[in-house]
């Protein structure tokens, strides 16, 4: 038996284990999560009455929709700044997921949904989060780059994710321009 297949079989077992972990995640984001937001829902239809409870969440829903959208162009504006810069733009890559995030908690009827939403709006908390989410993916990924501009060629190797042997294969296709071969890997600003 070669090495990559010995090391298939465990990546398979954590495969395997991941899908069980997130199934358990979804059973409990569909079940759970809509029971507390109707039981919240109906506690405060009884203290605060049914229209105010049901104005309650439409303002949040119109107020969080205004907000999301707003953060969302300033994430936009910065993501492309960025990029005319040449700078990978991760930071407002996930501040992009973390407001689509937002928007979608804001637009589901319920008061905790609300609140997670809105802090997923707030700057400073989605500051923390990507450090945590950049950490968390950074551990469990291995990237290598290689990339060639006006001759030179530059490469980036990060081996700080897993070693359980996970190996991704892919293939690529080198599109040369017929008409100016010189200009593979070139980029005019």
């Amino acid at each position: 038996m070669s090495a990559r297949c010995r090391r298939a079989a465990p990546a398979a077992i954590a495969t395997s284990t991941r899908l069980r972990f997130m199934f358990f995640y979804l059973l409990l984001l569909f079940t759970v999560v809509p029971l507390v937001e109707f039981s919240l829902l109906i506690w405060l239809g009884q203290h605060m009455g049914l229209l105010p409870t049901i104005g309650l969440v439409l303002f949040t829903g119109i107020v969080g929709a205004a907000l999301a959208k707003r953060e969302g162009l300033r994430t936009w504006a910065r993501f492309h700044a960025e990029m005319a810069e040449g700078k990978m733009p991760a930071n407002p890559m996930l501040d992009g997921m973390m407001i689509l995030a937002a928007s979608a908690l804001l637009v589901t009827p319920g008061v905790l949904t609300d609140i997670v939403g809105f802090s997923l709006l707030i700057p400073p908390i989605r500051a923390v989060l990507r450090v945590w989410l950049k950490h968390h993916f950074m551990n469990r990924a291995s990237i290598h780059v290689k990339t060639m501009r006006d001759g030179v060629v530059q490469e980036f190797h990060s081996r700080q994710g897993s070693q359980n042997g996970d190996v991704i294969d892919a293939d690529y296709v080198q599109v040369i321009d017929p008409v100016r071969p010189e200009a593979v890997g070139h980029r005019e600003d």
